[in-house]
């Protein structure tokens, strides 16, 4: 039994340590830059999440600093407590040691996993509060005390302002129980209290975005309306099988059996329901196929308790060794198509020859890399060359200069590496750079990465282009920009702030 219980430890200090030991790997992402201006502007929400990562990414440079380690030290840790708790289900829902151990393997090495805690973002921590959330449900409906509904909503609360997909937790659940005609729990008032919780927890960031108007709205809308790419059923089946592992699918899908159908299950059958509801609501949603995976923990646990009852029998224990030897064995090879772990030909020779790929998530044209590797890619050199033009001004034009970017990775780029390069913070109407205003900037001397000329000289009475920005195995749309020094703006800054918002 020690021996049992210790199992998911190790596996769960090793998924920690990988992630520590490979954090230097590939640069920045684009999102990274940008949870790290958000952190310079702490409050109660922003135009495209909830306040929680701001707060995440203040703590984790001042703790460990802005180094690739630093940065990714917290979502590491996230990993390997993910691992952890899907192990601590298995157990809980009367998984053996192999049944753990299983378990603890799916989650170490299922390809999502590996990309989303590789990176500081809301979604290495959705996953693990999702996590927390199941297992805290497992003990409720087990018969544990019903005043695990507050520490439920706890989870669920911190789950809301950490990111706006945990309500589709909650509705699954509340959708469970519904269908499994569990109306005990709804006779209780812990289940009440809970739910008030989270909402009393996640309501100052409802009233953030009433004060300013609902952009959260208006962001999702055109993600979904523009942004997102529209995927098949084909598509989408496909990529849920190759974020999760090929090897793992029918472990998975015994996992959904037990809960809606076995025996067994029937303590739980309100997760099986809240599984289907939740894939339901995430497919109508024309959402992400990586929106679904803090489900996977729940059903890795289950699925790995089926297998275990499966191959109880000593006759039967070779399937054991080979369920785990080959759900690693995929899981380690797909790994380098979720991380960047190799240099960029040899990804390409490894990819090629693998002959795996997942369809665009986004109506973007790819290159030769996925955008998950490519949004690391070129953002020094870029405020490098806009320091360079920036050098190319008069000591008076460099007084007043300003810099501005097209989206949120441009002048988060400007905003990391442009201190140490005698740059301005950077200005953009993207997302909640646009709440952040044109921080006092009068419109003299702007440096404008990408746009149109055009554009430019509606708006000021010269420009001029400076450079040309390269960075061939960046994403496309980053590649060949122009970089314009645009003088004098015809009309206030405040007058012309409002026409360069863009929310998505």
């Amino acid at each position: 039994m020690r021996n049992a219980t210790r199992l998911p430890w190790w596996i769960a200090g090793a998924t920690t340590l990988f992630h520590l030991l490979t954090a230097a790997r590939g640069g920045i992402f684009r999102d990274e830059l940008y949870y790290l201006a958000c952190s310079d502007h702490l409050g109660l929400g922003y135009v495209d999440q909830p306040p929680l990562v701001g707060y995440t990414a203040w703590l984790a440079r001042h703790l460990f600093g802005t180094s690739l380690l630093g940065l990714r030290f917290l979502p590491a840790l996230a990993a390997g407590g993910t691992v952890a708790l899907t192990a601590g289900m298995a157990r809980r829902l009367g998984g053996g040691r192999f049944a753990v151990s299983l378990a603890a393997v799916l989650a170490a090495v299922a390809p999502v996993y590996v990309s989303i805690f590789s990176i500081l973002s809301m979604n290495a921590f959705d996953v693990l509060l999702w996590a927390a959330a199941f297992f805290l449900l497992l003990r409720i409906l087990e018969g544990g005390a019903p005043r695990d509904w507050l520490l439920f909503g706890l989870v669920a609360g911190l789950g809301l302002e950490n990111k706006l997909s945990m309500g589709f937790l909650g509705a699954g659940v509340a959708a469970g129980l519904l269908l499994a005609r569990e109306w005990q729990q709804f006779r209780l008032p812990w289940l009440w209290l809970g739910g008030a919780l989270a909402l009393l927890l996640f309501l100052p960031h409802c009233l953030w975005q009433a004060v300013h108007g609902w952009p959260a709205h208006e962001f999702m809308a055109h993600a979904m309306g523009s942004k997102n790419a529209p995927l098949s059923l084909f598509d989408t089946l496909r990529t849920w099988t190759l974020q999760m592992n090929p090897s793992a699918v029918p472990i998975v899908l015994a996992g959904l059996v037990f809960l809606l159908v076995r025996p067994a299950g029937k303590p739980y059958r309100a997760l099986g329901w809240a599984s289907l509801v939740i894939t339901g609501l995430l497919l109508s949603q024309r959402s992400k196929p990586y929106y679904l995976s803090p489900l996977f923990t729940l059903l890795f646990a289950a699925g790995s308790v089926v297998a275990g009852h499966v191959t109880a029998p000593r006759r039967l224990g070779w399937i054991r060794a080979v369920l785990l030897v080959a759900c690693t064995g995929v899981g380690l090879a797909l790994t380098p198509r979720a991380k960047p772990l190799l240099p960029t030909e040899a990804y390409v020779a490894y990819a090629a020859r693998l002959g795996l790929s997942t369809p665009a998530e986004e109506n973007h044209e790819m290159g030769r890399l996925p955008q998950f590797f490519a949004d690391r890619i070129g953002w020094r050199e870029l405020a490098e060359t806009v320091a360079r033009v920036a050098d190319s001004l008069t000591p008076e034009e460099r007084q007043g200069l300003c810099v501005f970017g097209q989206n949120y990775g441009q002048a988060g780029a400007i905003d990391f590496y442009g201190p140490s390069l005698g740059l301005p913070k950077a200005l953009s109407g993207h997302n909640s750079y646009f709440l952040w205003g044109p921080r006092g900037c009068r419109g003299d001397v702007v440096i404008v990465i990408d746009g149109d000329l055009e554009d430019l000289q509606e708006v000021f009475e010269s420009a001029e282009l400076a450079t040309t920005y390269t960075c061939s195995d960046c994403m496309p749309y980053e590649n060949d920009k122009p970089i314009w020094i645009a003088r004098h703006l015809k009309r206030p800054m405040e007058n012309l702030w409002p026409q360069v918002r863009h929310y998505n």
